[in-house]
């Protein structure tokens, strides 16, 4: 219910801020006419703390009933990451284009981070492994609803796909019932491709001397293969001649369909950008 509710509350807060915006359209001055079409591309540092919950079939132990893990407590090191975002405007009309690819995971030894069909025994524990190589790309076209020398605010359509390969290492100590010795010890490995349709809203508001420092700030709603996928980021950026440097706090979440794999995963943390206007 509690989901339900945060579901209900994203939507109508972001059909909310569409219509507040609907007023001040008439009166900003929005580039209408096409002209040389103008891009940004921006690579940046994203250091964010994983959460979230996924389940692992028993198909290479068998006999073993499906073990759902608490990633969010043993993925506590990042092994390598690529992030980098590109995006064009040409009058009121736009695109942007974002891609994420993380490479996370840990062994963690004496852990009880995890249920085996439901049901833990309080002597039960186990060494787990746990990795992920995932890679998570936004697409939207974007269209200007308001510009003025200070404020720029564009509604954005579009998909995002997330692609999750996930791998399970186990050794479990402890009474478990009658679990067969071969199944208390093995790897499993997950994979999950999903499409889902976003709209948001994305823009800056600069200020102080020369309009150098600015407030940029991105918000995103979707659903399709998942049940909900939502993104925010917002933060503080200066800009030099030949683009921008920016601090913001980004977070990025999946609530899954009940037959999916992965229960609900979170990204969320600091990235530092730098963009190059041209």
């Amino acid at each position: 219910m509690q989901r339900r509710t945060r579901r209900r509350g994203l939507l109508g807060t972001l059909a909310a801020g569409a219509i507040a915006l609907q007023p001040l359209c008439g009166e900003a001055q929005v580039a209408a006419s096409p002209g040389p079409w103008r891009y940004q591309a921006s690579l940046y540092v994203y250091l964010p703390t994983l959460d979230g919950t996924s389940r692992f079939p028993a198909d290479p132990a068998p006999g073993l009933p499906s073990i759902e893990v608490d990633v969010g407590n043993i993925a506590d090191k990042i092994q390598g990451f690529f992030f980098a975002s590109f995006e064009g405007d040409n009058g009121r009309w736009g695109f942007f284009t974002d891609f994420m690819y993380l490479h996370a995971g840990n062994d963690k030894q004496g852990s009880r981070d995890f249920n085996i069909g439901g049901v833990l025994d309080a002597s039960t524990s186990a060494s787990l492994g746990w990795d992920l190589r995932g890679s998570i790309w936004t697409l939207a076209g974007k269209y200007r609803v308001l510009s003025n020398p200070a404020t720029k605010v564009d509604l954005l359509a579009g998909t995002r796909m997330a692609h999750l390969e996930q791998e399970l290492r186990f050794d479990i100590a402890g009474a478990i019932g009658a679990l067969p010795p071969r199944a208390r010890s093995g790897t499993a490995g997950r994979t999950e491709t999903l499409w889902d349709g976003i709209i948001g809203v994305k823009g800056r508001h600069v200020f102080g001397e020369g309009r150098r420092w600015s407030l940029p700030f991105y918000l995103d709603v979707g659903t399709g293969q998942s049940k909900l996928t939502w993104q925010a980021a917002a933060g503080v950026g200066y800009a030099f001649s030949w683009g921008e440097v920016s601090l913001l706090w980004r977070y990025l979440a999946y609530e899954m369909k009940s037959d999916k794999p992965t229960h609900d995963l979170s990204f969320n943390g600091p990235m530092l950008g730098a963009t190059f206007s041209f």
